[in-house]
């Protein structure tokens, strides 16, 4: 028995059979469509990577909009100091890729007290009036006084929470987009110092605090002062940073150890030497001489008299350095009142630090 269909040659004659000129038609509309997609696809608009787009940062705490527009939805906000990558203007608008309620991305931004992971950054329209950018005349200026200010504000008794954040991120902002600008290493310095003093303060509040060796404290994070040492060699600013890095060599409480005092004592020699023209070469050498005095006085307290006259002799000594070589300075007053006290068997340890 015949099965239907087979043995038939399929129909070209416009009956219900497939035509031979569909596959033709397809590849014919095929070949016009490319090119059209192809333009298409090279003369939209590509987004720019944030991380190559222009780098700015505002003076004010700016909101960011959905849209370039005041009336639409606000999606956060944007405080002093915080980098932004400018994606797009329009008119006096700009979209921009922001930090917003943390500080830029950064290990040793961190707050040392929380684990609380940073918000991550969001695109948004803003207007362009408080932002700064590379391309901003006197820009460095600008946000070098803004900074100014603001940590000046973080010094009153009734600052604005936050004060002191603001600076420290101004400054930041004032050295990395005018690296080679005059106030660079200044500005590098200004904020490293903030967040020295903050982390210095917070690390005071814990128990650990009183621990003698430094390994056994909370410390503060020394990246960004040794950053300026290595970008900014044999300045003014260099030689800060490697003074206040000895901090965390110090013991956390003597508790009774000759070798406390007697060791610290070598940091500061060392800087002073290190660093003669710093302008924290005289306070290194009272610093020193201090503590040699101390060490003098808790042998004195041990029964140790040998080793009390050599560090009453060195602690003179020192202090004679910083009279001869800056006499002009506060510090050498205070050196020569050191002196008189050492000669005088005046005691200095265990009465008020000098």
């Amino acid at each position: 028995m015949p099965v239907p269909g087979h043995g038939r040659e399929p129909s070209y004659d416009g009956g219900s059979g497939p035509s031979r000129s569909t596959p033709l038609r397809t590849l014919l509309f095929l070949t016009l469509l490319l090119p059209l997609l192809a333009f298409a696809q090279k003369n939209a608009p590509r987004e720019i990577d944030p991380r190559n787009a222009p780098k700015a940062t505002v003076i004010r705490p700016t909101a960011l909009y959905i849209q370039a527009d005041a009336g639409s939805d606000k999606i956060g906000t944007v405080t002093p100091g915080r980098e932004m990558s400018v994606l797009e203007h329009s008119g006096h608008w700009l979209r921009v890729y922001a930090n917003t309620d943390d500080e830029t991305v950064r290990e040793q931004d961190k707050p040392m007290l929380t684990s609380q992971p940073p918000a991550p950054p969001i695109s948004g329209w803003t207007e362009d009036a408080n932002v700064i950018s590379t391309e901003t005349p006197e820009g460095e200026a600008i946000l070098f006084g803004e900074a100014i200010s603001a940590e000046q504000a973080a010094s009153d008794a009734h600052a604005a929470a936050g004060a002191a954040t603001d600076a420290r991120r101004l400054y930041r902002m004032a050295a990395e987009l005018f690296p080679q600008g005059p106030r660079a290493a200044e500005a590098a310095w200004r904020s490293a110092d903030i967040l020295w003093q903050v982390q210095k303060e917070d690390a005071a509040t814990l128990p650990s605090a009183h621990e003698k060796e430094s390994y056994l404290r909370q410390l503060p994070d020394e990246a960004e002062m040794k950053r300026i040492e290595r970008q900014f060699p044999g300045s003014k600013w260099a030689s800060f940073a490697a003074y206040e890095l000895i901090d965390n060599k110090l013991c956390g409480d003597w508790q009774g150890s000759e070798k406390c005092p007697e060791k610290e004592a070598t940091y500061y020699l060392d800087f002073a030497s290190k660093y003669p023209d710093s302008p924290r070469a005289p306070q290194a050498l009272y610093e020193a001489a201090w503590r040699l005095a101390c060490a003098g006085d808790m042998w004195t307290a041990d029964n140790e008299e040998k080793r009390a006259t050599g560090d009453r002799n060195n602690s003179v000594d020192t202090a004679g350095r910083l009279l001869s070589k800056y006499a002009a300075t506060d510090y050498a007053a205070r050196g020569a009142g050191l002196v008189y006290k050492v000669q005088h068997a005046i005691p200095v340890y265990g009465s008020d630090r000098q």
